[in-house]
């Protein structure tokens, strides 16, 4: 699907050069090598894009120009940028979560006057983006996306026969607006959250925010301004302290604990980087405390909300525990080629980076197991030497999927752990049927483990393995989560997960007082450790009264007990309910799945709707309105809400990551296959194929236009002068035949 949509781009940038801008030199558009020549044409800032299927109607809305004509039709569709003519961001920091507000304008400048095409709106979104809704106006209509329950949704059909509204590579989103005129402006207002990175003490905000050459506008007295509108309130209690920056912010409010910066100018040329901050929120110590917040009135549950926060100490003397580990590796038919090579790659890196005094083993599985060695080895040189040839020899993706094998032999290896903290670290890409009994099996043998049970890593490689089930499997092991949507990005996460597991410096955390409350509600349900990688957020519901201070307990590295005083604050301007809300319906999706709770479902679908963030449970529509009636005087205010009730209402796709297929795991498909992005090319193709059969697989019309399309101009000209000099040839044989049979000659 992206390099789908990339090559539309290509294909569009090539169209765009029919559009004549005038005389003047000063308003030609950039030259080709003046432009970007990225590897790919994705988008690396909010873009949007006209979906051209009829290149003949490509020229400039206020110039129209002379045109040769062009026949056939773009199979698949080009996408022509639009020219960007304001653009905005306003993004709010609270704990690790941002929450970013862009609004812009864009102009259809490349489509004639009186005639429409459809636009593509694509949103690229940072660090697990989830898009939380997009408003915008054409002019006489506009349009919003709501997120309504799968039972509000009555035509169900609908639904499952959605094609629009969808995800690349799980971080850019895109939609289409339908049958916009030429010369248009719209203006397009989007929201999103995404996850802040910690790095080395620092949170580091990184938004997409690099626009090419070619969506500057051509014309000399066209204002460009970009803003960007920054807020960041951590509410740990310690003052922010501003690190880096991309672009030139000034500070308009500094109070403690609380940061307010602007960054606005009027640009030559927009911005060709992308927005990054950092600040610095570390404490040469663990340090920690809890946000208390009541619902809002309209909150699906009422019970008191709060949030734990604890951090990692950044003293560069920090220890670690000792760690033993059993990495279980996917090796299944769906795994042949990069999916494979990128995780043995991670696991080599993996390997090097494992201390003396650690100790581990691997264990490749399919149908069967196949094991490094019979017990742990410690990680000395030549034992990774001989781990690194193993690999070599074993890593052969053949066969199908079998998950609990390896991990029964893996908590097997950990029985005997004691000062170290045991860890298996699980790589899969296919869905399995005892998802299910795998957890309660799981559990049933961590419970019975102390004084510290093995943790549990998972990582989901494509979108055919069952993400709540590894999500599940992690609570259940008190370990993370994390997954690749791209064979690209395979290598990296695991390395960033294999970082937060293999650095933990706080475990077996238990805060005595919550045990005490009336009701109490984790999400997670036990408390992962602490790593020095990442900071802890835990955030729950509850019933009874926090007592002013708390104490969390466990344990450090050298296995010694550690307790740590957390304050109880109840802050102002942050919207607690809308921090957690994505962290809770992940968690809640996960039990819903393990327990088929109906009514779980239903309540995961009701805090999806009220925080805007999409789940399983709930379906995100595009509403449009037509704005020329609800406008006019002489419309009443019967008809104007009749109107309203009347709005057409378009069904998107489900954005969510799925339960697994288990007939494309059976059936060993590669984990990153991806559906079309332009449906016209099926139905164009399906029809084709129809005609030719009937014609006994000769050349038809379609087949004969697409052929045509997709020609170079100077094969056309090639083509066509050969077809002049055919039917010239012709002419003179027809002529030679009637002078021949002529009785005067």
């Amino acid at each position: 699907m992206a390099n789908d949509f990339s090559s539309s781009v290509a294909y569009g940038l090539k169209l765009s050069k029919r559009i004549y801008y005038g005389k003047d030199a000063a308003l030609a558009p950039p030259k080709p090598e003046a432009m970007e020549a990225p590897a790919c044409y994705l988008p690396t800032a909010p873009m949007v894009y006209a979906v051209v299927s009829d290149p003949s109607i490509v020229d400039n809305p206020d110039v129209p120009s002379y045109q040769p004509y062009v026949h056939g039709r773009c199979d698949p569709p080009a996408l022509v940028p639009l020219h960007m003519h304001a653009i905005a961001m306003e993004v709010d920091c609270f704990l690790d979560t941002a929450f970013v507000t862009v609004s812009g304008t864009w102009r259809l400048h490349c489509i004639m006057a009186g005639k429409s095409c459809d636009c593509r709106v694509a949103i690229p979104m940072g660090e697990q983006g989830s898009v939380l809704g997009l408003e915008i106006d054409v002019g006489r209509r506009s349009y919003h996306t709501q997120l309504i329950t799968l039972e509000d949704a009555r035509d169900s059909e609908k639904v499952v026969k959605a094609k629009d509204g969808l995800l690349l590579r799980r971080q850019i989103y895109t939609l289409k607006v339908a049958q916009v005129e030429g010369g248009t402006n719209l203006f397009i207002k989007v929201n999103w959250s995404q996850k802040l990175l910690y790095q080395e003490g620092q949170f580091c905000l990184s938004l997409p925010f690099s626009f090419p050459a070619y969506v500057k506008p051509i014309g000399r007295k066209i204002s460009k301004r970009e803003k960007i509108v920054l807020n960041v309130n951590p509410g740990i209690g310690t003052d922010v302290l501003y690190r880096a920056s991309s672009h030139r912010l000034k500070e308009v409010r500094h109070q403690f604990g609380k940061l307010g910066a602007i960054y606005e100018a009027e640009v030559s040329k927009w911005s060709n980087a992308d927005f990054y901050f950092s600040y610095d929120v570390s404490s040469r110590d663990i340090f920690g405390g809890l946000l208390l917040q009541s619902p809002s009135l309209h909150d699906v549950d009422q019970r008191e909300m709060f949030c734990l926060y604890l951090f990692p100490s950044n003293s560069l003397n920090r220890k670690v525990f000792r760690k033993e580990v059993v990495f279980v590796v996917d090796a299944s038919g769906s795994m042949r080629d990069s999916p494979l090579e990128n995780a043995r790659s991670a696991l080599l890196a993996a390997l090097s980076k494992l201390n003396p005094v650690d100790s581990f083993n691997i264990i490749t599985f399919n149908e069967g197991t196949r094991l490094f060695s019979s017990s742990m080895e410690l990680a000395t040189k030549e034992a990774t030497e001989n781990a690194t040839h193993w690999i070599g020899r074993n890593f052969i993706a053949e066969g199908g999927t079998n998950i609990m094998l390896p991990l029964d032999q893996a908590l097997e290896m950990l029985t005997k752990t004691c000062d170290a903290i045991p860890l298996i670290f699980l790589i899969t890409d296919g869905a399995v049927e005892d998802e299910r009994h795998i957890c309660d099996v799981v559990k049933s043998r961590i419970a019975c483990r102390r004084p510290i049970c093995p943790r549990i890593y998972t990582f989901g490689i494509g979108s055919y393995c069952n993400h709540y089930f590894l999500q599940m499997l992690a609570q259940i092991g008190k370990g993370y989560y994390d997954a690749a949507f791209d064979a690209d990005l395979i290598g990296s996460q695991m390395q960033s997960l294999f970082e937060t597991a293999s650095s933990i410096t706080f475990a077996n955390i238990n805060v005595d007082t919550l045990e005490d409350l009336d009701s109490l509600e984790l999400y997670p349900n036990h408390i992962p450790d602490l790593s020095s990688a990442s900071p802890l957020i835990v955030s729950g519901r509850y019933c009874g009264k926090f007592p002013d201070h708390l104490k969390a307990s466990g344990l450090l590295p050298d296995m010694s007990d550690f307790s740590l005083d957390l304050k109880v604050q109840q802050p102002k301007g942050i919207p607690l309910d809308r921090v957690i809300a994505r962290r809770q319906i992940d968690i809640l999706t996960s039990h819903a799945w393990f327990s088929q709770d109906k009514q779980l479902e239903e309540k995961v679908a009701k805090i999806s709707i009220q925080s805007g963030v999409p789940s399983e449970y709930s379906h995100m529509i595009l509403v449009q309105t037509d704005k020329v009636k609800q406008d006019s005087d002489s419309v009443s205010t019967e008809e104007k809400l009749a109107d309203k009730n009347d709005q057409k209402i378009i069904f998107l796709r489900n954005v969510g990551l799925g339960f697994g297929n288990l007939v494309a795991t059976a059936e060993n498909l590669p984990p990153f296959q991806e559906e079309k992005l332009h449906e016209s090319s099926e139905i164009i193709a399906k029809a084709a194929a129809r005609c030719c059969g009937r014609l006994l697989d000769r050349c038809c019309c379609m087949c004969f236009l697409q052929t045509c399309s997709r020609l170079s101009d100077r094969c056309a000209v090639t083509f066509t002068q050969l077809c002049t000099a055919l039917a010239c040839l012709e002419c003179f044989n027809c002529c030679f035949e009637l002078c021949c049979n002529c009785d005067l000659c």
